[in-house]
This record gives structure tokens, C-alpha cells and sequence, in this order.
């Protein structure tokens, strides 16, 4: 699998993004990052909460280098920060999108309460955005999510695994559902020339 070259972002995703990090950097650390990548014109103005088409996946793309350049060895850790900020915004914004209002999670086993909320992830960007590919698979005891177009590493080249956001937002989201903290591992990325991001639960943390 390839990234499509007309790939886009919708407003809303970019909102959530854009609005975490600003809780994270700061307004003018995100100011200084948007010039980075090109994207000033969101520099104090998120694009509008709806499902319009905001940015290429590629100009996402060059926002996420963009941090873990301006940020160097700290900036893994800041874009997983910006993660986590982002699935809360998310779940206070947009609780029906995920499907999680009024879901009764605390009368599921931890397991399912985890494959519950990734499956929500996963559809609720398929709802977003009909140019998303992504899935929740069950192997050997080890849950994943995966997705096969991913923004977050759209047309970056590496030897490594550099989804850091994914990693932040996934966690979190695991901790909102099940009260506990899970250790998540990406063990495939697109960047590396993989066919999909793969990202793996782990043992509770």
C-alpha cells in the first residue's frame, strides 16, 4: 500500500492537532512551527470544526517533522504529548462521532474495553474522511491498530518508526477506557516503507 498523493485532512482533525499542540508548545511555539511547515495561515486561527477537506496529508505530514525538528531530542516526547491532548479534545468535542456517549464500558472486561474504543478510533475517522484506511486486528493475544493511510508519516522517508503522535493519542484513549496505563509499541510505519502503520498493544504499564 501507498500513500495517495491527493490526500487530505479534514478541519476538524487539524483543529484538535492544532489546538493540543497549542496547549503543549504554547501559542507562540506553535506559531514558530506552523511558519516551519508552511502552514502560517493557521498561525492564531484553527480552521472551523467541521468535515471540510482543511490540509494535504502531506503538509500534516511536514507539521509533525516540523515539531520533532524545531523541538530535537525533546521532540518525540512533545508530539506525543500533542497526542494525548488531541484524543481529549476529541472526546470532549466529538463524543458521538467516536461513538462513546453514553457507552457503558465499565460493564466490559479490560480487553474489550480497549478493542472497543480503537475500533471507535478507527471508524471514527472512516466517518471523517472516506480516504481513511484503518483496523483493528487480534493475533497471539496481542491487539493493534493499524492503519494504511497514515498522515501523520505521508511521503516521509525513514529507517524508523516516527508516528509519535499516534503513539500519544492511541495511549491515551487505552487510559480513558480502561483506567490504566498500556505500554504501545509501533511496529511498522509507512515512513520505513512498510505497507501500513502498525501499532501494538502491550502489557499495562
Amino acid at each position: 500500500m501507498t500513500h495517495r498523493e491527493d490526500a487530505v485532512i479534514v478541519n476538524t482533525i487539524v483543529r484538535q492537532a492544532l489546538a493540543a499542540a497549542e496547549e503543549v508548545m504554547g501559542k507562540n511555539g506553535l506559531n514558530a512551527v506552523l511558519r516551519l511547515s508552511d502552514l502560517g495561515s493557521f498561525a492564531n486561527n484553527l480552521p472551523p470544526d467541521n468535515l471540510e477537506p482543511a490540509i494535504k496529508a502531506t503538509e500534516y505530514a511536514q507539521f509533525n517533522q516540523a515539531i520533532e525538528e524545531f523541538y530535537g531530542r525533546g521532540g518525540r516526547g512533545m508530539l506525543k504529548r500533542i497526542g494525548k491532548a488531541s484524543f481529549q479534545y476529541a472526546i470532549n468535542e466529538q463524543p458521538a462521532l467516536l461513538g462513546v456517549a453514553g457507552a457503558a464500558l465499565k460493564l466490559l472486561p479490560q480487553k474489550q474495553r480497549i478493542k472497543f474504543i480503537l475500533n471507535s478510533m478507527a471508524n471514527a475517522l472512516k466517518k471523517t474522511n472516506s480516504q481513511v484506511e484503518a483496523w483493528v486486528e487480534e493475533e497471539d493475544e496481542k491487539i493493534a491498530y493499524i492503519e494504511s493511510s497514515c498522515a501523520i508519516c505521508h511521503s516521509r522517508k525513514s529507517d524508523k518508526e516516527i508516528c509519535y503522535l499516534y503513539l500519544g493519542s492511541l495511549g491515551e484513549a487505552i487510559e480513558w477506557a480502561t483506567g490504566k496505563s498500556y505500554e504501545i509499541t509501533e511496529t511498522h510505519c509507512m515512513a520505513k516503507g512498510d505497507e501500513y502503520c502498525r501499532f501494538e498493544v502491550g502489557e499495562e504499564e
